[in-house]
């Protein structure tokens, strides 16, 4: 008695689109983990995610515990700077100091560059976009057009290294100098307006590095960030303006990094920031700029 054909054929077929099913299903899968594992190295790559960092002894950093430092050692030798490394001090804001970022001929370097061209600081009309005179900035400044010159063309790659962010999309370095008595009121450094905003889009990000000591005042300070400030452990060499908020004393060749925007995109309103009076000595600090897209300039 000989089988019949049909009902062969029919289990040939079903078995066929299973394989088929199978190994579609299995392509979309692998080729979904490729789509994401891109955009995870995309997003790390443009500092919008970062990993968990872990301490040398194996204690990771909690959000807004001032008193659990991140720290993280570069053992290579850059120019003649000192033992260089990075602290988390903040998530709300995110901010983080590079100790050590630049070395003192470099500091010393960026100020007899600016010196001879310093004038009053101004600040940006949001209506016009030109600078004006305003009482809350009493410091002198002037800018140095990006890439002037070697060492400067270095200190601006080595700024791109730390934001992972293009060193095209920097605005020029601002050499600051405040004498005594001399400050800069809270502020943001994002625009609420759209003019500001026609080159180079939005600022996300601010280095600011300081190129003297301060003998005493001087800090910047964040009186909207989130945590408990007195655990920080300079606090008790704190002038009375720093104790208002979250505060980085001025130290030769160290770099503060924050965003003034969040991962998501949005502004980040915590990133209020602002420079104490300063009360003996001098302060002379330099400030990068970074903008979300290319600044032509």
């Amino acid at each position: 008695m000989m089988a019949k054909p049909g009902r062969y054929s029919r289990f040939q077929q079903n078995k066929k689109f299973s394989s088929s099913t199978f190994s579609s299903t299995c392509t979309l899968a692998l080729a979904l983990l490729f789509m994401l594992s891109v955009l995870l190295l995309m997003l790390l790559a443009l500092g919008i995610l970062s990993l968990p960092i872990t301490s040398s002894d194996g204690s990771s950093s909690k959000a807004n515990d001032l008193s659990n430092f991140v720290r993280t050692t570069t053992s290579d030798k850059i120019d003649e700077r000192e033992e260089h490394w990075t602290e988390v001090i903040s998530w709300e804001p995110r901010a983080f100091i590079y100790r050590n970022f630049l070395s003192k001929d470099e500091c010393e370097y960026l100020i007899n560059l600016a010196k001879p061209h310093m004038e009053k600081s101004t600040v940006v009309d949001s209506e016009t976009g030109k600078s004006k005179d305003s009482r809350v900035r009493t410091s002198s400044g002037t800018f140095l057009k990006r890439g002037r010159d070697k060492i400067v063309r270095n200190i601006e790659q080595r700024i791109s290294d730390f934001t992972f962010m293009p060193v095209e999309h920097g605005e020029g370095l601002q050499v600051l100098h405040y004498e005594v008595g001399q400050k800069y009121e809270p502020h943001y450094d994002y625009f609420n307006d759209e003019f500001n905003t026609r080159n180079g889009g939005q600022r996300i990000a601010t280095v600011l590095m300081y190129l003297s000591d301060v003998e005493e005042g001087g800090e910047t300070v964040f009186p909207a960030a989130t945590g408990n400030f007195s655990n920080v452990p300079w606090w008790n060499e704190l002038s009375e303006c720093g104790k208002k908020g979250l505060s980085v004393k001025p130290k030769m060749g160290d770099a503060l990094l924050f965003w003034s925007m969040r991962p998501d995109g949005t502004l980040d309103p915590s990133s209020l920031h602002g420079g104490c009076p300063v009360i003996k000595g001098n302060k002379w600090s330099s400030t990068k700029w970074i903008r979300v897209n290319e600044y032509k300039t």
